[in-house]
């Protein structure tokens, strides 16, 4: 599956080794390799995975135990002396804030001028430059490829394009290695390769995966081993031709033949001297080390990720880094050590490529329900959130033209930036015209689409450490539907009930929540929980908290802080704030003064309770869950009746629940976006596209009065905004609209 593919795309020919019918960027779906039993990897560990490296061991927490508390990220990088200044540091230039990504590549330099100009014709503004350098190469062959890329960047540049190298952090394919040479056998290979927790390493050869081909080797490094200068030697040189970004690939511990790597004789030194601690011996959650270990991987790769992009700015201060992000809301991220949310509050010009997968390879998501659409909507939410202040690129896969614009819809309602390619590669478009259609429409835009700020009260906090550890099992969750409709084949979940957030109870309750406000069509914002400061959370008025166990004690005073203040807060779960942030059993809740309630009591059903000036909901059962898999309006009640209280929105829509609607402001101005999968249903059909008709109403400000409503539209032929009929009643506004896919409605008020 695309989502599933490890970022380690390889084209149909670069420059120097053309390679015809090399299948470009596809790759072998995680789920299908875990449910071969492929090695040590056939079973999805299911762990959180945090931060490490050498250089936080100024910061280790107190190590009795193995089980000392964190108390939030950027605290302790303040005290490594880490710059935490992230306003200061983050200006990010127009180009990446508006930024309409595609694939580009050359076979030969003659080649150059026409991808350059192919591209230009539909729209793009960056291209992501993805040529030869998954491959070993030698020093004299990177340094010519190099003079290659300096040549494709200044013919970009000269037609008013931005360049992003691509550039595989952590693999390295050698062509032809596993019967001939090879950087693992004849290299370094075999001193710096990433190892399990049985010394196993991480190395394999072509067949198992798509991405490398029969008779390549395929070698996953250790960051903390010299790797690390090797590659960030060669980011600087990369950095010398003039292009605009670096695009670092999938930062993992690659579990596709492997589990719970790096323990190797470098990530075991780089552990102990952030934590004083020996590795695990086991996969074992009940091992307090285990777990410490699973904290620790994040931390380490996060580490790794500002390197790269201090590396290339030290020879360019201009440049920007988009890290390719694989693993999203759902579980991935506890097996491969890569928690995009780290780097939401990192300073400096690097943010996130979201990798956001698909139902099928071959079939994209024709065949989604619509709680599966719901799973989509909550990754590109997160995507946004995870991201902070920062641009948000993402992927938009498609397989045919109506169900590619659809997904480019919702990304695009979400705030994030497109990067469109069909599915399951990345050198091509579904559809060059609808390509060109849909980056029209966002570049004819850009201000309104990615300028405002959200008006959402609502928040739904996704807390990591509870997607860790709480009931870690087989699954990863990333859609609803893990069996593939009839005739369908290459599906994400290969058939496998446990691969559903259905059956996950922390994931499913979270996207039971998110599915709740989409179908009461109430703007909400994703929270996420690594580096949540008081910042964060005051803008909202409503906090929802699905089955949230494990939290530090930072986190719980900011969540007392917000209740206290006068926030309403929802939480649900038979163990409210009963694990800490590493998964320990703690001895009292966390929140037990704010949920009214003590661990040796026996837990009501529900419970209402005031603290300060505000007030804490606490359902003892998981109705979002109910509400994820039967659509019963009791459940959801259990949710939005606190919502409807504390934050009745300003915005609402009178028709289908399956309009996905999105908020935002822009000066006098309030920016709605609606998206329409009403066609989408509780089980696998078909696609089909209908417009739906809808009212949308907006409640005044006190003495406001409206002076235009305009809708714009990817739909048509003509992007621009559009006057359209309204009428005001007192001091709502009503807009009754049709909705074919996707539009954008600007209500202005003076």
């Amino acid at each position: 599956m695309p989502e599933q593919h490890e970022g380690t795309e390889r084209h149909e020919g670069t420059a120097q080794h053309p390679a015809p019918g090399r299948p470009g960027g596809s790759r072998l779906g995680r789920r299908r390799l875990l449910r071969a039993g492929l090695g040590a990897g056939g079973a999805l560990a299911t762990a959180r995975l945090l931060p490490g490296g050498a250089a936080w061991a100024a910061a280790a927490p107190d190590t009795d135990h193995g089980t000392a508390q964190y108390d939030g990220l950027w605290p302790q990088a303040r005290r490594a002396g880490l710059r935490t200044d992230t306003a200061a540091a983050q200006v990010w230039p127009d180009w990446a804030r508006y930024a309409r990504i595609a694939d580009g590549t050359f076979n030969e330099p003659a080649d150059m001028q026409s991808y350059v100009d192919a591209l230009k014709a539909q729209e793009v503004s960056v291209i992501e430059l993805d040529t030869l350098l998954s491959d070993w190469l030698t020093d004299a062959q990177f340094a010519a490829h190099m003079a290659e890329v300096k040549m494709f960047t200044n013919l970009a540049h000269a037609a008013g394009l931005k360049v992003v190298m691509y550039y595989p952090s952590l693999e390295l394919i050698s062509p032809g290695g596993e019967k001939g040479r090879s950087f693992y056998k004849n290299d370094q290979g075999k001193n710096w390769v990433q190892r399990d927790l049985a010394g196993k390493p991480n190395v394999f050869y072509g067949s198992v995966v798509v991405w490398v081909d029969p008779g390549d080797e395929s070698v996953w490094l250790s960051p903390n081993s010299p790797w690390r200068d090797y590659y960030l030697n060669r980011i600087k040189g990369v950095a010398a031709t003039g292009v605009d970004g670096i695009w670092p690939d999938v930062p993992i511990y690659f579990d596709g033949v492997l589990s719970w790597c790096d323990a190797s004789t470098w990530g075991a030194a780089a552990f102990r001297a952030d934590t004083g601690l020996d590795l695990p011996k086991a996969q074992n959650f009940a091992d307090p080390v285990f777990r410490r270990y699973v904290e620790w991987r994040h931390r380490n790769l996060l580490r790794f990720q500002l390197d790269i992009a201090d590396a290339g700015r030290s020879v360019n201060p201009d440049l920007v880094t988009f890290v390719e992000t694989v693993s999203m809301d759902y579980r991935y991220a506890t097996s491969i050590g890569l928690d995009g949310g780290y780097l939401r509050q990192a300073p400096g010009a690097v943010s996130q490529v979201w990798e956001v997968d698909i139902l099928g390879n071959y079939d994209g998501m024709r065949h989604a329900t619509a709680s599966d659409w719901v799973c989509l909507i909550s990754m590109y939410k997160y995507a946004r959130a995870a991201s902070g202040t920062k641009p948000a690129w993402a992927f938009s896969y498609g397989w045919q033209a109506d169900d590619a614009s659809l997904v480019m819809s919702q990304l695009i309602a979400a705030g994030c930036n497109p990067y469109e390619v069909k599915t399951p590669f990345k050198n091509d478009t579904v559809d060059g015209a609808m390509r060109t259609r849909m980056y029209r429409f966002v570049r004819t835009n850009q201000a309104k689409l990615y300028d405002p700020v959200s008006i959402a009260q609502v928040g739904v906090y996704h807390s990591a450490p509870s997607r860790d550890y709480v009931a870690p099992g087989e699954g990863n969750g990333m859609y609803v539907n893990a069996t593939a409709p009839a005739g369908i084949a290459d599906w994400w979940g290969g058939d496998d009930p446990q691969m559903s957030c259905a059956s996950l109870p922390w994931l499913g309750e979270f996207r039971g929540a998110v599915k709740a406000l989409v179908y009461a069509h109430v703007p909400f914002d994703t929270v996420p929980s690594p580096g949540l400061t008081a910042e964060d959370l005051a803008r909202f008025k409503v906090l929802l908290l699905p089955n949230l166990q494990a939290v530090s004690d930072t986190e719980a005073a900011l969540l007392r802080g917000f209740v206290s203040a006068g926030g309403t807060i929802v939480i649900t779960g038979p163990a409210p704030t009963a694990l800490d942030e590493l998964g320990g059993q703690r001895s009292e809740f966390a929140l037990s003064d704010v949920l009214g309630l003590r661990r040796a009591d026996p837990l009501p059903a529900t419970r209402q309770n005031s603290y300060g000036s505000g007030s804490c909901w606490y359902v003892k059962t998981l109705p979002g869950l109910s509400y994820l898999t039967k659509t019963d309006q009791a459940s959801a009640d259990q949710l939005l009746t606190a919502v409807r209280q504390s934050a009745p929105p300003a915005v609402t829509l009178a028709g289908d629940r399956r309009i996905f609607l999105d908020a935002r402001r822009l000066g006098t101005d309030t920016v709605v976006h609606l998206v329409n999968f009403s066609n989408f249903a509780d089980t696998p059909a078909a696609f089909r596209s209908a417009p739906a008709n809808c009212t949308l109403s907006y409640a005044l400000p006190a003495g406001a009065s409206v002076t235009a409503v305009t809708v714009a539209s990817p739909d048509g032929t003509d992007p621009a905004p559009k006057a359209v009929p309204y009428t005001v009643t007192g001091s709502t506004v009503s807009v009754p609209l049709t909705v074919a896919q996707y539009s954008v409605v600007t209500i202005t008020a003076g």
